[in-house]
């Protein structure tokens, strides 16, 4: 949902997703004395219920001013009414789904030690969160859950909340694996055990699997078939064979759970088919992994369709994969003429989801990867993109294309040095890596520990935004890095979603929450690497001149201010 309120001296724009509300402001034309002697804003929540207030406070940062309050204990949230935010957006990570709140933005002046709240200017936008299940049936389009985890173990909210210690990943019931599944774990397990209701027989899973490792969900599925669905698994039996094959033992469901055959490349979905009455009526897919890294590690998103139509595409690809003399020539016939590649720098049609199944392109022109990167390059405004391993050259270039296009990337691990700079040349496109704070990296704030789940550490999403924030947003989102592995060697699936602002909006919330987290966590990796540290790079500003120009000054920060507004 967005919502735009204009005032006579601020307009204030609200984007909500989930668990995620981005607000984004600007002065009006007209008001640009308003950034004289501006020290920041203050944002005061309110959240309803029925229209009544029941809760309200000002949001809260960890940067302070560095003479005031100068007692509280490192990484302690200031309201900003009394230090305020320098910027021109904020991202609230606290709110929940299908809830209505209220948020006025003022302007803050004065001094540190002597703040004045601007009253007469403040603007107050009312927004409500998206809700998990999607509105089956409206408009005659498919409905979309999505399910983001939490993916940031390294963060201040967990080393405040839960330390140092590390999760238990058998107890997903505890508060901190709670905490860190954000919905995703109860999500899968509820999509499973619907089959295994009163009604069980009436049910069918067909699930494909990479990694099938955590016990609790195989105890959903052993539940679902001891209840009379009809439940048929199939799980890599190369990368993690040992690790899978041990669950499958130990959750007593070797008579479902079988192994793919071993072809080239890895057996790399994530996918499970529902099937009710005969008819397939969802699916769940995204880049979550059945494993404790997975669903509670790094950042991962579960993605439910209920649409018969792209349930039976996902039945039909099963089917194919299951079938015991399954090569690569004939797969990759029938992915293609299930749905073709569509021609190199088109758009994805409005009318309906493209479901993307691989292996589909031949090693030398992976059509699909220059495909994606010509709708990366498509983008008008904005783009937002995640690489969990690798980047390939076609997204290289893109990236280094100076132009009015604001691009974010984010990534696990770093990218060589020289790829960095050249990227931190581009004045439109912002990069972040994988990171987290080690006590001492920033003053103000305390060490950071993860999860100890994962291999690949932070990011292992798999989506791309296309102007998410316009009126026609393309979503790309499933299995499938962005490699040309990823088209031409292994199993994997990826949707196409185009002009759902819903998908888009939750997507994009989520993605600037990973992002602006880690983005400060790698810029200040790559200080501490030079060795030019700013002891006061965890302070807030004292003056306007020293924050609000570089808002203004043509680049990154400038596209963003414009953009997020809709400008």
């Amino acid at each position: 949902m967005r919502q735009l309120v204009t005032g006579s001296v601020l307009a204030v724009r609200a984007i909500s997703g989930l668990h995620v509300i981005t607000i984004a402001w600007d002065f009006v034309a007209g008001q640009e004395a308003k950034r004289e002697g501006l020290l920041g804003f203050a944002i005061e929540r309110s959240e309803l219920s029925g229209g009544v207030v029941i809760e309200q406070y000002y949001l809260r940062g960890i940067k302070r001013f560095k003479h005031k309050d100068e007692g509280v204990a490192p990484g302690t949230p200031m309201p900003t009414s009394e230090h305020p935010i320098q910027s021109f957006q904020w991202g609230d990570y606290t709110a929940k789904p299908g809830t209505t709140y209220r948020f006025k933005v003022l302007p803050v002046y004065g001094k540190p030690k002597l703040i004045q709240l601007d009253e007469a200017s403040e603007v107050t936008v009312e927004i409500t969160t998206e809700s998990e299940k999607g509105h089956s049936g409206e408009d005659g389009l498919p409905a979309h859950d999505i399910y983001f985890n939490r993916g940031v173990a390294g963060s201040q909210a967990y080393a405040r909340k839960f330390g140092k210690t590390k999760p238990d990943p058998t107890l997903p019931e505890s508060e901190q694996m709670k905490w860190l599944s954000r919905g995703l774990f109860e999500a899968l397990s509820q999509f499973i055990s619907r089959a295994a209701g009163r009604d069980a027989a009436q049910y069918k899973l067909r699930a494909m699997l990479y990694e099938f490792q955590y016990l609790p969900v195989g105890k959903e599925f052993a539940a679902a078939r001891s209840a009379g669905a009809d439940v048929a698994i199939r799980y890599e039996a190369q990368s993690y064979k040992e690790e899978n094959e041990e669950m499958v033992s130990d959750a007593a469901i070797k008579s479902i759970a079988k192994p793919q055959k071993v072809r080239a490349g890895i057996r790399h979905n994530k996918f499970i088919v529902m099937i009710h009455n005969d008819t397939p009526i969802g699916v769940w897919t995204g880049s979550t992994n059945i494993s404790a890294g997975g669903i509670f590690g790094h950042s991962n998103v579960g993605h439910a369709i209920w649409d018969k139509t792209i349930a039976q595409k996902y039945l039909d690809y099963w089917n194919r994969l299951a079938d015991p003399d399954v090569t690569r020539a004939p797969l990759v016939e029938a992915n293609l003429e299930a749905e073709p590649t569509p021609e190199i720098g088109t758009a994805p049609p409005a009318d309906r989801i493209l479901t993307i199944f691989s292996p589909r392109d031949d090693r030398d022109t992976i059509n699909t990867l220059h495909w994606y990167a010509g709708l990366m390059d498509s983008a008008k405004r904005l783009m937002c993109m995640t690489f969990a391993f690798n980047l390939d050259d076609l997204f290289r270039e893109v990236l280094l294309k100076a132009n009015g296009v604001l691009r974010y990337a984010v990534f696990d691990k770093r990218l060589d040095a020289e790829t960095e700079d050249e990227i931190d040349a581009v004045k439109n496109t912002v990069i972040a890596a994988g990171a987290k704070l080690a006590k001492g990296d920033m003053e103000n704030f305390i060490g950071e520990t993860l999860s100890g789940f994962n291999r690949n550490l932070y990011i292992h999403d798999k989506f791309l935004l296309v102007d998410p924030l316009g009126d026609d947003p393309v979503v790309v989102t499933g299995s499938a890095n962005f490699s040309s592995t990823s088209q031409h060697a292994n199993d994997e699936n990826m949707l196409v979603i185009r002009g759902s602002t819903r998908v888009a909006d939750i997507y994009f919330g989520e993605f600037m929450r990973i992002f602006d987290h880690l983005y400060s966590r790698y810029i200040i990796t790559r200080i501490r690497e030079s060795g030019a540290g700013d002891p006061d790079a965890g302070f807030l500003k004292e003056t306007a001149k020293d924050w609000v120009p570089s808002h203004f000054r043509r680049g990154r920060k400038d596209l963003r201010r414009r953009y997020f507004m809709g400008l």
